[in-house]
């Protein structure tokens, strides 16, 4: 009885006798590999090359090789097939025109390509925008950028938004969010936006009021009809000045925003408290002559360590390190 294979998870049968080698020796070294196989050294070097491109091997110390767990490689290979065939479907159906096609027989076509006439379209109620949003993000294949004023994000909303942006983001789109202060103190909203960091996209929190946008590859953009009550529904514009114009507006709020805090940070901004790590920082600044000492004291990186002090400058209005060390002792945070 022959052997399940592999081959139909993308490793051919070469590939796949060296894994099973490697599993059975439990490590090897290339050159022994070659040797046992009776193979020349550089076609195992290239097998175990793409092995290791696979998830299937890992190196180890001394240039020992290996083995994945099974059960691990293939979950590995699974969810890259998965994310190769949906790429490649999503591709298909962009290409086809069937989405089109389908959205034409609808009264409303919201995600069709505008007529003339259509180049700013009124969507009622919360489910019409919601259609908007799935499709939008659907056609979005570059840039995505997002605002969310009220800053926390409720366990519905990010379980509904969860798919698209995983969709959005493995396809290799640029990911820019910037949600309100609110969402620092909300954990799953910290959590779910660390989540993001993490699978690549780029988030922001503003201490100013922001308006709420929604812009997709710089050619559709969605506002609320009114922003105190975004239920009533929104507006989708695909004029091109206009979308550039609130293009504009996203870049001048992200640009007055900060980057979200590491899960090792508290964040005190708005408030006249430190956390221990800005206090001992603050401290630092008396005993360290240089950022290196200061960093190296406080068993952080010197760009950790300068951010801090960035950020305890801008706090206290000081315009270099003797007032912020000064203010600080004012205030009593020292």
């Amino acid at each position: 009885m022959n052997e399940p294979s592999m081959k139909f998870l993308g490793v051919d049968p070469e590939e796949e006798g060296l894994y099973r080698v490697l599993l059975r020796r439990g490590a090897d070294r290339q050159e022994g590999l070659a040797c046992l196989l009776d193979r020349d050294a550089e076609s195992v070097a290239s097998v175990c090359d793409h092995l290791t491109e696979l998830g299937l091997v890992k190196a180890g110390t001394g240039g020992a090789l290996h083995p994945v767990s099974p059960v691990k490689a293939v979950e590995s290979l699974v969810m890259s097939e998965l994310d190769r065939r949906r790429k490649t479907l999503e591709e298909t159906v962009a290409e086809s025109g069937v989405i089109d096609s389908l959205l034409a027989e609808r009264d409303t076509p919201v995600g069709t390509p505008p007529k003339q006439g259509d180049l700013i379209q009124h969507l009622e109620g919360t489910e019409a925008v919601r259609s908007a949003i799935d499709e939008l993000s659907f056609f979005t294949w570059t840039e995505r950028l997002a605002t969310v004023p009220r800053g926390v994000l409720s366990e519905a909303h990010i379980a509904q938004a969860r798919p698209l942006d995983e969709r959005v983001l493995r396809r290799g789109v640029h990911m820019r969010t910037l949600l309100g202060e609110a969402a620092l103190k909300d954990d799953a909203t910290l959590g779910y936006a660390r989540e993001l960091i993490a699978k690549g996209a780029q988030i922001r929190v503003s201490r100013n009021p922001i308006e709420r946008l929604l812009i997709c590859d710089r050619s559709a953009a969605l506002a609320p009809t009114d922003p105190s009550h975004t239920a009533k529904g929104a507006i989708l514009i695909r004029n091109q000045g206009l979308v550039i114009a609130l293009v504009s507006l996203f870049e001048r709020m992200w640009d007055a925003a900060r980057e979200l805090p590491s899960s090792e940070e508290t964040s005190y901004e708005d408030t006249d408290l430190v956390n221990s790590l800005e206090r001992k920082v603050l401290q630092s600044l008396y005993s360290a002559d240089k950022d290196e000492i200061g960093a190296r004291d406080l068993g952080i990186s010197v760009r950790t360590y300068r951010k801090h002090v960035a950020t305890l400058m801008r706090r206290l209005d000081a315009s270099n390190r003797f007032q912020v060390a000064l203010r600080a002792r004012e205030r009593g945070w020292v």
